[in-house]
Formats: structure tokens, C-alpha cells, sequence
């Protein structure tokens, strides 16, 4: 099975050793269909009803490597976990379940862009 990850499970990231076993098929961006919105220390993907970018990583993954992701995300409390179409096939992707009213939208949709622009700001 694949996953997309677009947060702090992308390489360099704080959470990237839980992919450290998975097999990276490349990078992705979705052209449309999900905000990315910054909670502070990771951000947090909704579906959108327009064109916004949302750029990733996509991972060959094994059931274990699910189960760490699924309790890293709070899966299904606070991210659901849907199917995506991405160019290597289908892949799960982890989509806020709260409220992101007020909170700030990620423009671009890259939240390492987003990090490496704030920490030299």
C-alpha cells in the first residue's frame, strides 16, 4: 500500500524515522483538492473545492508502517485517513477532522517551504 505524506513525516522532518523502513516513490503535488493550514508545530490538510496546491511525498508501505502512522496522526480523532489518486496509484493521505477556522492557510501548500521560510524569518 502507498501513503502521502505532506507534513512532518516528509524527509528532513521531525516525524520522517517512521518512514525510515518504507520505500520512498517519489515526490507529488496534488493540483487541486485540498488547503493546507499551519496548527504550529504540523500542519494540517482539508478538502477544498478548488485549485490549491499540496505538495508531498509518496511511500511504499508495509501494515506495521500504517499502524505508526495511524497513532502518530490520532487516527480517527483528530486526521481521518482517506484514498487519493496520486501519479504512483492510489495512497492513503491523513486529513484534518477539527476546525480550522482562524488558523492560517499554508500558500503554495508546501508546509517544508512554509518551515524553512519562518525559521529564517
Amino acid at each position: 500500500m502507498r501513503v502521502f505524506v505532506y507534513g512532518t513525516l516528509r524527509e528532513g522532518e521531525a516525524n520522517a524515522y517512521l518512514l525510515k523502513e518504507a520505500v520512498k516513490l517519489g515526490d507529488e503535488c496534488l493540483a487541486s483538492g485540498y488547503l493546507l493550514y499551519d496548527l504550529g508545530a504540523y500542519p494540517a490538510a482539508v478538502a477544498f473545492q478548488g485549485e490549491a496546491q499540496l505538495h508531498g511525498e509518496v511511500y511504499q508501505i508495509n501494515n506495521e508502517i500504517l499502524h505508526s502512522l495511524d497513532w502518530l496522526e490520532e487516527y480517527p480523532v483528530e486526521y481521518d485517513r482517506v484514498e487519493i489518486m496520486t501519479s504512483y496509484g492510489v495512497a492513503w493521505v491523513y486529513l484534518y477532522n477539527r476546525s480550522v477556522a482562524g488558523l492560517p492557510v499554508i500558500g503554495g501548500g508546501d508546509w517544508c517551504q512554509h518551515t524553512s521560510m519562518t525559521k529564517v524569518s
